[in-house]
């Protein structure tokens, strides 16, 4: 059920996100960011560009801003930031604008846009490739096909470059080569003093550190430089299955979860409502090479199925293959739970949880509702090569359960939110009961629901966030935009 953009506008203007601010300081914050920065950026205070610019994915993370800012150079960014800070002026940094949890990159003061920062660089001597802050992976993917080589980057088509990175970043090579944190080189940081630098392995560690996984606290980056690897074709897809062949579904998943040790493969399955009438489970294959081992996922193919489309074929042709904007335009939460597996009894619980949610929510405005499973090797965290603000400990490798719940009406958003939280604590305590030790693991920041508290992600790691906080930015600068906080 899409929506246009009018109806979003409608929609956020009867139903802020956020308190009211005075209007007047982000008038005069724009105005006078717009008298200094250079002609390569751009204000903007209506029109295509204004839209574009707070538009999000979910209706309910959109806002109307005072001003959009364009900022094209990084030095712009830092003039803006100066500015912001002396004002103490509302402001939010929106890269994909795929975030669901409202006013983490939306703002009713200054909405920084940075999609003028949309350059892929791949260096062919230094096996490097360095994207702009203003791209989805969708334009990352496709400049890179012509090369053959490929980066760790988000698994559906129209997520942001700077969230999911700064966020953690699980994706379809997660097993092989870890997180997207876990292959990054440097980074461009804004810091909220003005000041542009590059923080890597050998520079500014302690930022490089905060950086990943850490999201906005300590700055605005405008550029990452990741790790690039040869990428040849992949075997994969997805299979689409009726209600009745739930169980069999489980049982297979359990038993690839369990046994599979192959850091090529994952899977990804979605227990999925739509409208509350018609549910559906499908699954997604993914293999990096053309061709997987005998019986790695026979079982799946042995399931009664409604369609299929797996084969071998490009990663790009892969990627594009499981598109993300269903619900597009919707109100929408993630919440999320980590697990050390995916036993049968478990997944009976999770797929009971989509129906129960599913057909109940329908009576109050829901329009979509999906649990989404990813047995994950446990050996996911082993891939670092330095120090990361997420996961909060890599003793042990965990999976995580994402719930999404879409909706239409803003009246609505209390109960659905606490639906999805209702739910996740059912199935924390069945895996509690099933023996699994998950009272610690880290939770997903990037599908951590807006209340989650920071313990729960960064665990042993957040004195040392705070302390990198306070001294990268005393006046709290950063504290004027949403999400995470330090």
């Amino acid at each position: 059920m899409l929506l246009t953009l009018t109806s979003v506008l409608v929609g956020v203007m009867t139903c802020n996100t956020v308190a009211a601010i005075d209007t007047s300081i982000a008038w005069e914050t724009c105005e006078e960011i717009a008298s200094v920065i250079s002609s390569e950026s751009a204000i903007y205070y209506g029109g295509e560009r204004y839209n574009n610019d707070i538009y999000h994915w979910a209706r309910s993370s959109t806002q109307l801003a005072v001003c959009s800012f364009e900022p094209a150079t990084a030095q712009d960014v830092g003039i803006a930031l100066q500015i912001i800070g002396k004002n103490r002026c509302p402001f939010a940094v929106k890269g994909g604008g795929h975030t669901v949890n409202p006013g983490f990159s939306s703002t009713t003061g200054v909405q920084i846009a940075m999609s003028r920062f949309s350059e892929v660089t791949y260096d062919s001597v230094a096996q490097t490739v360095t994207i702009g802050a203003g791209l989805v992976w969708d334009d990352v993917y496709s400049a890179l096909a012509p090369y053959g080589v490929n980066v760790v980057g988000g698994g559906d088509t129209g997520i942001g470059v700077a969230g999911f990175i700064l966020g953690g970043g699980y994706s379809w090579l997660a097993n092989e080569r870890g997180l997207a944190v876990d292959n990054v080189e440097a980074f461009e940081l804004v810091m909220p003093n003005g000041t542009v630098i590059n923080a890597s392995q050998s520079s500014y560690q302690d930022l490089f550190f905060g950086l990943k996984g850490g999201y906005n606290n300590f700055g605005i980056v405008t550029r990452f430089t990741l790790k690039a690897f040869p990428q040849g074709q992949v075997w994969g897809g997805t299979i689409t299955y009726p209600v009745t062949s739930t169980n069999q579904v489980n049982v297979a998943t359990a038993d690839f979860g369990a046994n599979n040790t192959d850091p090529l493969a994952e899977v990804l399955v979605l227990y999925e409502y739509v409208l509350g009438v018609v549910p559906l489970v499908s699954l997604t294959i993914f293999y990096n090479n053309p061709t997987p081992p005998t019986g790695l996922f026979e079982k799946f193919f042995d399931i009664p199925f409604l369609t299929e489309d797996v084969s071998t074929r490009s990663f790009l042709s892969m990627f594009k293959s499981t598109p993300s904007n269903l619900t597009e335009g919707s109100r929408g939460i993630f919440n999320t739970i980590s697990v050390t597996e995916y036993p049968v009894e478990l997944l009976e619980l999770i797929a009971a949880e989509a129906a129960h949610w599913g057909t109940k929510l329908l009576l109050e405005s829901g329009v979509f509702v999906m649990y989404a499973v990813e047995p994950l090797l446990p050996t996911i965290f082993s891939h670092n090569t330095s120090p990361s603000a997420y996961p909060g400990s890599r003793a042990r490798g965990v999976s995580s359960l994402n719930l999404y719940f879409a909706w239409e009406f803003s009246s609505d958003d209390e109960l659905m939110q606490n639906a999805t939280r209702t739910s996740v604590a059912t199935i924390f305590n069945k895996a509690l009961e099933l023996g699994q030790d998950i009272e610690n693991a880290p939770l997903y920041p990037n599908i951590a629901i807006f209340d989650t508290p920071l313990e729960k992600m960064y665990g042993d790691n957040l004195p040392s966030l705070r302390a990198i906080k306070q001294s990268v930015d005393p006046n709290n600068v950063m504290g004027l935009a949403g999400g995470f906080k330090f």
